[in-house]
């Protein structure tokens, strides 16, 4: 696996970090003040420097200065207070990738408030329970999502960003740009502990009913370390995080923590296709790429001539959300002549484990690699006992010996740590060099006959066969082995699913896995659910066998 030269050792970085060294990285200091729009903006608003491109899904585009944004934010600061809303106050933004969502994160954190992303895909349902739950004093959508509130009993004040000049604003809404153009473009940053927060998260639920988590403003800490560290961004290199802002991994590292360390970031519209994809990365020039699991899945399944048709530049390639199949690590490496390492890290705690590219430790493919600076992660079992290499528990950080350690809890509900443990119900086993291999969440893991399959690695062998596109794999009860495994397939196009295709399937897991792990049933299907972020709602799939 690829990284660039010359790197720091990874022992001897661990070795001497400081928190503090962080920290310093900061204009403001968290023992005596914040604000986040001070760190991702104005310190970097020196001429023409530039913040923020957006890209229209029909190619429409503008760029924006950091001096642009802070003005903008500054605006959208006054916007809030004349609406009564303050420090720790709460504002819903449900938009799309576009430069206004930026400036409405921008001026929430000017004025010491908390922003709470609406995922644009979701339905009054879910747009309702976060409402509730989070108790937002303003919604800021557009006209596309504006009608998914028309249902909702009790929602705070709405305001619109109009997109065109024939959006109307209906009676009883705010205008977003009219208010914008009425407000002054000064305001005085308002400086918030290291303890509070400045964004309010849901989890996405792909297990039970999503959970509220407020980010405080000392982590910033790690979202530094990991750009620095993880992403290796560099000064020169042109950024593109192409998760939705929506979601922890867009949110956290698209939308702060691109601009916390001084660089643009890129933002495009339009839903994906793997025709946009090499779009943006050509037209931009695009050196440093992170995505999830799928789009890599995706690009691959578009074919090779797409992909060695693109002049793009990849220096660095991330990705989180859920294990690389080493199938499309091997094709990215391939194509693009770099390697794409896998992350780990949930909306909870942000990145805790990573395959470094500005730190030299062993990587493998099918790891998520080492333990981020600032954390102790450790695999433990069902007594919190902590575990050696090869033996399967529970991923655990250790928070006595994790400086930038920063979640305390879910709001109004129990706490996710055992004692010094937090617990993130994934399991996981550490490798003999050191680095940590996601095997699955718990409620995934298969136990049949005795043995306990992953079902990643049932999924990940799978995908190595030229027919298959994607898969999900599941445990599905059984008198004789108590589960067995069940694959559920998307084929490439092309191929035709059949009795035969499924045989082959299985023999070929047989083979390349253990004969212990291979899917007794093969259900070809068109797709498979998931969750809005991308990652593979399993337990969907076994409740589709019930």
């Amino acid at each position: 696996m690829r990284r660039p030269a010359a790197v720091p050792a990874y022992d001897d970085f661990i070795a001497d970090f400081r928190a503090e060294d962080v920290a310093a990285m900061l204009s403001g200091d968290p023992a005596t003040g914040l604000n986040v729009c001070v760190e991702c903006c104005d310190r970097h608003a020196d001429g023409d420097r530039i913040g923020l491109y957006w890209e229209g899904a029909e190619g429409e585009s503008s760029v924006h200065s950091f001096a642009e944004l802070r003005d903008d934010a500054a605006r959208f600061a006054n916007v809030l207070k004349a609406q009564g809303i303050g420090p720790g106050d709460r504002v819903a933004v449900m938009l799309p990738r576009i430069p206004e969502l930026m400036v409405a994160a921008l001026g929430v954190w000017r004025a010491g408030a908390v922003y709470a992303p609406m995922f644009t895909a979701f339905g009054p349902k879910a747009i309702e329970y976060r409402l509730d739950r989070g108790g937002a004093k303003l919604i800021v959508t557009d006209p596309a999502n504006r009608p998914k509130l028309d249902d909702i009993a009790d929602t705070p004040p709405i305001m619109v960003v109009a997109r065109r000049p024939d959006d109307e604003i209906a009676a009883g809404d705010l205008n977003f740009h009219d208010a914008m153009g009425a407000a002054a473009p000064v305001f005085e940053p308002v400086m918030r502990g290291a303890d509070d927060p400045f964004l309010l998260m849901f989890t996405s639920g792909t297990v039970g009913s999503p959970k509220a988590v407020a980010v405080p403003h000392k982590a910033l800490l790690s979202f530094v370390a990991y750009m620095k560290y993880a992403v290796d961004l560099r000064p020169e290199d042109k950024f593109w995080n192409m998760a939705d802002p929506g979601w922890a991994y867009g949110l956290y590292y698209a939308v702060v923590g691109a601009p916390l360390v001084g660089n643009a970031t890129h933002f495009y519209e339009g839903g994906f296709s793997v025709e946009s994809t090499y779009r943006m990365l050509e037209k931009y020039g695009i050196t440093v790429f992170c995505s999830a699991p799928t789009a890599y899945r995706m690009l691959m399944a578009g074919g090779d001539d797409l992909a060695d048709a693109c002049t793009a530049k990849i220096r660095v390639a991330c990705s989180c959300g859920e294990p690389l199949n080493p199938e499309v690590i091997r094709w990215v490496d391939d194509h693009f002549d770099c390697t794409v390492f896998d992350q780990y890290g949930q909306t909870e705690v942000a990145m805790v484990v990573a395959n470094h590219h500005g730190l030299d430790h062993p990587s493998h493919p099918g790891s998520m690699g080492v333990p981020m600076p600032g954390f102790r992660v450790v695999i433990v079992d069902d007594q919190c006992r902590e575990l050696g290499p090869g033996e399967p528990g529970q991923l655990a950080v250790d928070t006595r010996a994790s400086p930038l350690y920063w979640f305390l809890g879910y709001e109004g509900q129990d706490s996710p740590l055992e004692g010094p443990y937090y617990l993130s119900g994934d399991m996981a086993t550490l490798d003999e060099d050191g680095c940590i291999t996601f095997t699955g969440r718990d409620d995934d893991i298969i136990s049949s006959a005795g043995y306990r399959i992953g079902p990643f690695d049932v999924e990940s062998c799978l995908i190595e066969h030229p027919a298959v596109a994607e898969s999900g794999v599941v445990g599905k009860a059984d008198a004789e082995r108590g589960q067995i495994v069940v694959a559920f397939v998307v084929l490439h196009p092309g191929h035709t699913a059949s009795p035969d295709l499924a045989v082959e399937l299985q023999n070929h897991t047989r083979k390349r896995l253990s004969a212990h792990a291979y899917p007794r049933e093969v259900v070809f299907v068109d797709a498979l659910p998931k969750t809005p972020s991308g990652k593979i709602q399993r337990y969907i799939l076994r409740d589709q066998m019930k």
